[in-house]
Protein backbone atom coordinates (compact mmCIF):
# COMPACT_ATOMS: atom_id res chain seq x y z
CA UNK A 1 0.00 0.00 0.00
CA UNK A 2 1.11 3.22 -0.53
CA UNK A 3 1.73 6.06 2.25
CA UNK A 4 1.14 9.01 1.51
CA UNK A 5 1.64 12.61 3.95
CA UNK A 6 -0.50 15.84 3.08
CA UNK A 7 -0.03 19.21 4.73
CA UNK A 8 -2.47 21.62 4.25
CA UNK A 9 -1.12 24.74 4.83
CA UNK A 10 -3.70 26.84 4.85
CA UNK A 11 -5.19 29.11 8.18
CA UNK A 12 -8.37 28.44 7.47
CA UNK A 13 -7.57 24.69 7.48
CA UNK A 14 -10.64 22.76 6.85
CA UNK A 15 -13.06 25.23 6.00
CA UNK A 16 -10.99 27.12 3.05
CA UNK A 17 -10.89 26.51 -0.57
CA UNK A 18 -7.98 24.35 -0.04
CA UNK A 19 -9.75 21.69 2.27
CA UNK A 20 -12.03 21.22 -0.49
CA UNK A 21 -9.94 20.39 -2.87
CA UNK A 22 -7.54 18.70 -1.12
CA UNK A 23 -9.96 16.44 0.01
CA UNK A 24 -11.22 15.30 -3.60
CA UNK A 25 -7.72 14.47 -4.29
CA UNK A 26 -7.17 12.34 -1.33
CA UNK A 27 -10.50 10.83 -1.57
CA UNK A 28 -9.20 9.63 -4.71
CA UNK A 29 -5.95 8.28 -3.91
CA UNK A 30 -7.53 6.44 -1.02
CA UNK A 31 -9.99 5.15 -3.59
CA UNK A 32 -6.76 3.64 -5.54
CA UNK A 33 -5.33 2.05 -2.45
CA UNK A 34 -3.62 5.01 -0.59
CA UNK A 35 -3.30 5.56 3.15
CA UNK A 36 -2.93 9.05 3.18
CA UNK A 37 -2.48 11.39 6.44
CA UNK A 38 -3.79 15.06 6.63
CA UNK A 39 -1.82 17.63 8.64
CA UNK A 40 -2.43 21.35 9.43
CA UNK A 41 0.47 23.33 9.34
CA UNK A 42 -1.72 25.75 11.50
CA UNK A 43 -2.20 23.14 14.18
CA UNK A 44 1.11 21.86 13.94
CA UNK A 45 2.65 25.76 14.88
CA UNK A 46 6.19 24.80 13.31
CA UNK A 47 8.44 27.15 14.60
CA UNK A 48 11.08 29.25 12.02
CA UNK A 49 14.13 28.08 11.58
CA UNK A 50 16.85 29.64 13.49
CA UNK A 51 19.73 27.34 13.16
CA UNK A 52 21.83 29.72 10.76
CA UNK A 53 24.45 27.62 10.89
CA UNK A 54 23.23 24.65 9.20
CA UNK A 55 23.07 22.29 12.07
CA UNK A 56 20.59 19.82 10.17
CA UNK A 57 24.25 19.49 7.70
CA UNK A 58 27.10 20.36 9.77
CA UNK A 59 26.59 20.01 13.14
CA UNK A 60 24.63 16.23 13.44
CA UNK A 61 23.72 15.37 9.65
CA UNK A 62 20.03 14.99 9.73
CA UNK A 63 18.90 16.11 13.16
CA UNK A 64 16.83 19.61 13.74
CA UNK A 65 17.92 20.94 16.72
CA UNK A 66 14.70 22.39 17.03
CA UNK A 67 12.27 20.82 19.57
CA UNK A 68 8.99 21.25 18.58
CA UNK A 69 6.16 19.16 16.09
CA UNK A 70 8.22 18.88 13.41
CA UNK A 71 10.25 16.46 15.34
CA UNK A 72 7.52 13.60 14.39
CA UNK A 73 6.31 14.85 11.36
CA UNK A 74 10.00 13.85 10.04
CA UNK A 75 9.10 9.91 11.44
CA UNK A 76 5.84 10.13 8.93
CA UNK A 77 7.99 11.81 5.96
CA UNK A 78 10.58 9.06 6.28
CA UNK A 79 8.05 6.31 5.99
CA UNK A 80 5.68 7.82 2.93
CA UNK A 81 6.03 7.74 -0.70
CA UNK A 82 4.14 10.80 -1.42
CA UNK A 83 4.48 14.61 0.10
CA UNK A 84 1.81 16.64 -0.78
CA UNK A 85 1.93 20.17 -0.31
CA UNK A 86 -1.71 21.94 -0.30
CA UNK A 87 -1.79 25.60 -0.03
CA UNK A 88 -3.59 28.79 -0.96
CA UNK A 89 -1.40 31.51 -3.01
CA UNK A 90 0.39 34.03 -0.59
CA UNK A 91 2.98 34.50 -2.40
CA UNK A 92 4.21 32.29 -2.41
CA UNK A 93 3.03 30.53 0.68
CA UNK A 94 1.27 31.36 4.16
CA UNK A 95 3.74 31.62 7.18
CA UNK A 96 3.07 28.44 8.60
CA UNK A 97 3.72 26.25 5.70
CA UNK A 98 6.76 28.49 5.09
CA UNK A 99 7.86 27.13 8.06
CA UNK A 100 7.45 23.69 7.13
CA UNK A 101 8.93 24.16 4.15
CA UNK A 102 12.02 25.87 5.12
CA UNK A 103 12.11 23.01 8.26
CA UNK A 104 12.51 19.64 5.60
CA UNK A 105 16.14 20.49 5.48
CA UNK A 106 17.03 17.45 8.00
CA UNK A 107 15.83 15.02 5.20
CA UNK A 108 18.20 16.21 3.04
CA UNK A 109 21.84 14.63 2.87
CA UNK A 110 24.43 17.56 2.12
CA UNK A 111 25.71 15.24 -0.49
CA UNK A 112 26.24 17.87 -3.31
CA UNK A 113 26.48 17.42 -6.75
CA UNK A 114 26.38 19.27 -9.99
CA UNK A 115 24.20 18.17 -12.57
CA UNK A 116 22.63 20.48 -15.65
CA UNK A 117 24.39 23.42 -14.56
CA UNK A 118 22.26 23.05 -11.29
CA UNK A 119 23.93 22.20 -7.20
CA UNK A 120 21.92 19.47 -6.32
CA UNK A 121 21.13 16.90 -3.06
CA UNK A 122 19.71 14.01 -2.22
CA UNK A 123 17.13 12.54 0.31
CA UNK A 124 19.14 10.74 3.18
CA UNK A 125 19.14 7.26 2.62
CA UNK A 126 16.19 6.80 5.38
CA UNK A 127 13.53 8.94 3.75
CA UNK A 128 11.32 6.98 0.94
CA UNK A 129 9.45 9.82 -0.38
CA UNK A 130 9.24 9.81 -3.91
CA UNK A 131 7.27 12.21 -5.61
CA UNK A 132 6.46 15.42 -4.50
CA UNK A 133 2.75 16.92 -5.40
CA UNK A 134 1.24 20.34 -5.39
CA UNK A 135 -2.43 21.21 -4.82
CA UNK A 136 -2.79 25.04 -4.80
CA UNK A 137 -5.60 27.50 -4.96
CA UNK A 138 -5.53 30.59 -6.00
CA UNK A 139 -8.57 33.51 -5.64
CA UNK A 140 -7.40 35.27 -9.17
CA UNK A 141 -8.31 34.41 -12.40
CA UNK A 142 -5.11 33.64 -14.07
CA UNK A 143 -4.03 30.00 -13.41
CA UNK A 144 -0.37 31.49 -13.77
CA UNK A 145 -1.04 33.18 -10.51
CA UNK A 146 -0.30 29.85 -9.26
CA UNK A 147 3.26 29.84 -10.85
CA UNK A 148 5.54 31.18 -8.25
CA UNK A 149 4.41 28.32 -6.00
CA UNK A 150 4.64 25.68 -8.82
CA UNK A 151 8.17 27.11 -8.56
CA UNK A 152 9.29 26.30 -5.18
CA UNK A 153 7.60 23.44 -5.05
CA UNK A 154 9.40 21.93 -8.52
CA UNK A 155 12.61 23.39 -7.08
CA UNK A 156 12.40 21.96 -3.26
CA UNK A 157 11.65 17.91 -5.56
CA UNK A 158 14.79 18.67 -7.78
CA UNK A 159 17.04 19.85 -4.97
CA UNK A 160 15.88 16.78 -3.12
CA UNK A 161 16.44 14.80 -6.58
CA UNK A 162 13.03 13.79 -6.17
CA UNK A 163 10.62 13.68 -8.68
CA UNK A 164 7.66 16.77 -8.76
CA UNK A 165 4.83 14.75 -9.71
CA UNK A 166 2.88 17.67 -10.97
CA UNK A 167 0.52 20.24 -9.87
CA UNK A 168 -2.97 20.65 -9.18
CA UNK A 169 -3.81 23.85 -9.79
CA UNK A 170 -7.34 25.88 -9.02
CA UNK A 171 -7.35 29.44 -9.90
CA UNK A 172 -10.59 31.89 -8.90
CA UNK A 173 -11.75 29.19 -6.37
CA UNK A 174 -14.45 31.16 -4.78
CA UNK A 175 -15.88 29.94 -8.34
CA UNK A 176 -16.44 26.56 -7.33
CA UNK A 177 -19.04 27.72 -5.39
CA UNK A 178 -22.73 29.35 -5.53
CA UNK A 179 -24.93 30.62 -2.39
CA UNK A 180 -22.22 29.07 0.20
CA UNK A 181 -22.79 25.78 -1.70
CA UNK A 182 -20.56 23.61 -4.42
CA UNK A 183 -22.34 24.29 -7.44
CA UNK A 184 -22.64 22.31 -10.16
CA UNK A 185 -19.10 23.75 -12.07
CA UNK A 186 -17.49 22.98 -8.68
CA UNK A 187 -18.69 19.46 -8.38
CA UNK A 188 -17.48 18.46 -11.87
CA UNK A 189 -13.88 20.60 -11.16
CA UNK A 190 -14.13 18.55 -7.67
CA UNK A 191 -14.31 15.05 -9.75
CA UNK A 192 -11.73 15.98 -11.67
CA UNK A 193 -9.39 16.62 -8.88
CA UNK A 194 -10.75 13.18 -7.48
CA UNK A 195 -9.76 11.39 -10.39
CA UNK A 196 -6.27 12.92 -10.58
CA UNK A 197 -5.67 11.53 -7.26
CA UNK A 198 -6.88 8.43 -8.62
CA UNK A 199 -4.16 8.78 -11.47
CA UNK A 200 -1.86 9.29 -9.40
CA UNK A 201 -1.95 6.45 -6.97
CA UNK A 202 -3.46 3.99 -10.07
CA UNK A 203 -1.06 5.16 -12.78
CA UNK A 204 1.57 6.71 -11.23
CA UNK A 205 1.26 10.06 -13.05
CA UNK A 206 -1.80 12.52 -13.41
CA UNK A 207 -2.66 13.02 -17.42
CA UNK A 208 -2.74 16.25 -18.35
CA UNK A 209 -6.11 16.18 -19.22
CA UNK A 210 -7.40 15.80 -15.78
CA UNK A 211 -5.50 18.51 -14.39
CA UNK A 212 -6.78 20.92 -17.06
CA UNK A 213 -10.31 20.02 -16.26
CA UNK A 214 -9.26 20.74 -12.84
CA UNK A 215 -7.78 24.09 -13.98
CA UNK A 216 -10.47 25.38 -16.22
CA UNK A 217 -12.20 28.42 -16.52
CA UNK A 218 -15.55 28.53 -14.40
CA UNK A 219 -15.91 32.42 -15.11
CA UNK A 220 -15.65 34.90 -17.95
CA UNK A 221 -11.84 36.66 -17.26
CA UNK A 222 -13.08 40.27 -15.96
CA UNK A 223 -11.98 42.96 -18.59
Amino acid sequence: MTRAVAINGSPQMEKGNTALVLGSFIQGMMEAGSEVELLYASQMKVKPCSCGVMYCWNDSRGECCIQDNMQSLYQKLKAAEILILATPVYVPLPGDMQNVVNRLMPLIDPKLERRQGRTRALLHKDVNIQKIVLVATSGWWEIENCDTVVRVVRELAKDASTEFAGAVLRPHADAMRADGKVSQNGQAVLDAVRRAGNELVGQGRMSQETLAAVSRPLMPQEP
